[in-house]
């Protein structure tokens, strides 16, 4: 008779941090988004069922800090993306003010600002991402990851930072106001939401 426990398995913050940090994602990394595919978090099987290579890496996944083990299953978002974009993203600033844009600069939510600070906040990460994507062109990576821009000479405290991250290849940045609170797992919501919303938002331009 089988008395294993079952587990579950979600991604941490820092595993959402690398599963979702590069537009063409690899074995691994696709591996670690099939944890944000579906309504309810995944046990071993279901893990493995919907990503083959999954036993393969949950050795590696544990160790490394990128998925955790849970005694019990968790929903994922059940709301609207429209219902929880704007709470999610404010819990991720020091300050709750914060946006989440397209790459191309489409705002899609904001929180702590009004909507012209909102946009002018958008149209400079879609002028940084391509600023980084010219240096990656280039020969150089350090631009394509986390930027923080300060108002004093100290280099203290930001007063915002650009996250950048890719869902279907689809890019989107955070800007965050302040301290950027990314070990939380409200950045596991954020990117579960998205994943499971069909991973595109209806933008301008894009099929």
């Amino acid at each position: 008779m089988n008395t294993q426990a079952v587990e579950w398995f979600i991604l941490t913050p820092a595993g959402v941090l690398h599963a979702f940090a590069r537009k063409h994602a690899d074995a691994t990394e696709l591996a670690l988004q099939a944890l944000l595919t579906q309504d309810r978090t995944l046990d071993a099987g279901g893990w493995a069922a919907a990503a083959a290579g999954a036993p393969d890496i949950t050795a590696l996944a544990l160790e490394q800090g990128w998925v955790q083990r849970l005694q019990r299953p968790l929903q994922g978002p059940d709301a609207k993306l429209d219902d929880f974009l704007q709470q999610v993203i404010a819990s991720l600033s020091g300050e709750r003010r914060a946006v989440l844009a397209s790459e191309s600069g489409f705002c899609l939510a904001h929180t702590g600002m009004d909507q012209d600070g909102a946009d002018a906040l958008s149209a400079a990460v879609a002028d940084y991402s391509d600023f980084a994507a010219r240096q990656a062109r280039r020969g150089w990576e350090g631009a394509t990851r986390y930027v923080s821009f300060h108002s004093d000479p100290e280099f203290l405290l930001p007063s915002f930072s650009f996250i950048p991250f890719w869902v279907d290849e689809a890019g989107y940045w955070l800007a965050l106001a302040g301290e950027p609170l990314l070990n939380n797992p409200a950045l596991v919501e954020l990117l579960w939401g998205i994943k499971q919303a069909g991973t595109r938002f209806n933008l301008p331009g894009v099929a």
